[in-house]
Order: C-alpha cells, then sequence, then structure tokens
C-alpha cells in the first residue's frame, strides 16, 4: 500500500502543477488540468530517467515545477490543521504553511522515485454545475504486474480566478489529508503549531533516496 501510495502521489505530482509551466495549462476545467499535468510530468519522468536515477534529488525540482503550482498548499495546511487553524496565529498559520509545502515536496519526490514507467488513465471529462466549488476526478494508475490503483483527486474552485487547484487525493478510497490530520492532531495540540512546523521542516530534509528493489 505504501508503495503504490508513492506512486500514486507521482500521479498527483504528474496530474496537479508546474510553476514553470502554469502558463500553459488551463486550470479552468479540472479534467484537462489532470491530463495536461499528467502529460507533461510523465513525459519529464520517462525522458530524463535515467538522470532521476542517478541522483533522485533532481526529482524535487520535478515537483516544484510540474505539480506545485497547482496545489493549494494553504487550504490543504488549513484543513490539517483544523481547529488549531482557527486558533492560531497569522504568522503561525503562514509558518505552518510554508513547512507544509516543503514537506509535500519531499514527500512527492520521495514518491516519484517509485516512477517505472507506469500508464495512467483519467476518466472521461463530465459536465460541472456552475455552482460546484469541489470535484473528484478519478485517475486508475495501471501496471502490469498489479491490479490496477485507484486514485480519487480532489479540487476546489478558486472564486476569484475561477481556476481549479487540487488540495487532496485519496488512494483506494484512503486520503492523504484525513491520514495526516489523524498522525498530526494530537501533537498539535500538545506542542502547538511552531513546534510541528519544525518537525515537518526536519522531516522535508531527508534524503531522497530509491528503493533498488522497484528497479
Amino acid at each position: 500500500m505504501k508503495k503504490w501510495f508513492v506512486t500514486v502521489f507521482a500521479a498527483l505530482t504528474v496530474t496537479l502543477s508546474s510553476f514553470s509551466f502554469a502558463a500553459e495549462i488551463d486550470a479552468k476545467d479540472p479534467y484537462f488540468l489532470i491530463n495536461r499535468v499528467a502529460e507533461n510530468a510523465f513525459s519529464r519522468l520517462k525522458a530524463d530517467k535515467d538522470q532521476f536515477i542517478q541522483n533522485p534529488e533532481l526529482l524535487r525540482v520535478v515537483v516544484r515545477e510540474e505539480l506545485m503550482p497547482y496545489i493549494n498548499v494553504r487550504y490543504a495546511a488549513m484543513k490539517v490543521l483544523g481547529p488549531q487553524a482557527r486558533k492560531a496565529s497569522k504568522e503561525e498559520r503562514d509558518l505552518f504553511t510554508e513547512a507544509f509545502y516543503d514537506y509535500l515536496v519531499a514527500s512527492y519526490a520521495q514518491i516519484l522515485t517509485q516512477y517505472t514507467d507506469q500508464e495512467i488513465s483519467v476518466e472521461p471529462a463530465k459536465k460541472i454545475d456552475a455552482k460546484r466549488k469541489v470535484v473528484s476526478v478519478r485517475v486508475d494508475i495501471l501496471d502490469k504486474a498489479r491490479p490496477p490503483i485507484r486514485l480519487d483527486f480532489a479540487l476546489r474552485k478558486n472564486r476569484k480566478t475561477e481556476e481549479w487547484q487540487g488540495f487532496d487525493v485519496q488512494v483506494e478510497g484512503v486520503s492523504m489529508l484525513d491520514t495526516k490530520t489523524s498522525e498530526w492532531s494530537s501533537e498539535l495540540r500538545r506542542n502547538g503549531i511552531e513546534e510541528v512546523s519544525k518537525q515537518l521542516i526536519e522531516r522535508s530534509k531527508t534524503p531522497i533516496t530509491r528503493d533498488e528493489t522497484t528497479s
């Protein structure tokens, strides 16, 4: 499950972003967004596969350029904080958001080390009611050695720009945000946002390594 949670986020990394390529992707259609980012990211992974195998740390760059621009990190971070967000100061919320960003970059980069030429299938576009603010787009990861893995990417519509941004993914029904909320909730209550933020920053510094057993 853990390895597929990794491959899963390879799809998210490939599915939801790019600071450098953001201008090329129309984010006003969540289905188009998922398709285009997936195409951009996986093409990059395939083209430079040997380079990434030799130096997995370079995958952090892929994540920042091909994923993070299409993820609403602050919204996701506030959902993880839950009730603590309302009690926190602006400075604490900003600190946690920045730490959560670095944590996601590191987590997604580690996930991408699992990439071994899998293919993905994005569900056909559906008509979206203009009033809807959140949609889920299904993506199946296809691997010849295993049964398909289902991912459901949650995207939220920005009220000002009307663009869609990812904020969560369910892997076979398991929500990443719910998992992290459960994992960190007690620590946030006991030690506070600043301490947890420091821990996330430290975790984000862990070197990206490739599991040779998956090669």
